[in-house]
């Protein structure tokens, strides 16, 4: 349990890790990915420094990086829609029909 990444801080920072190392591989500079990703350098540097970044910044740097897989490992498409598995289910359920005498009060 001492690998697990525990504070906000402590993931900003391994993130900006990774797109440290993404970066360097495609053999940029922070300022081409920063001009490739259409953002201010300040802001590839602070999310290189894991000091916070905007969503926007992150997804078009992940883009700018040809690197749309890695957001599809963060949020991956839902292969079963759970009305669409619950109404399944009501439709696999047989029906019970409630027999009450027509004399029957209540």
């Amino acid at each position: 349990m001492d690998n697990l990444i525990k504070s906000t801080e402590e993931v900003e920072k391994a993130l900006g890790e990774q797109f440290r190392q993404m970066r360097i591989q495609a053999g940029l500079d922070q300022k081409e990915l920063a001009g490739k990703a259409n953002i201010s350098l300040g802001a590839v540097m602070n999310l290189e420094n894991g000091r916070g970044s905007s969503l926007k910044s992150v997804v078009k740097v992940v883009r700018a990086l040809g690197r749309e897989d890695w957001l599809h490992l963060l949020a991956p498409q839902v292969a079963v829609s759970p009305m669409r598995l619950l109404r399944a289910q009501r439709e696999e359920a047989p029906r019970r029909n409630v027999f009450r005498p027509r004399n029957a009060k209540g």
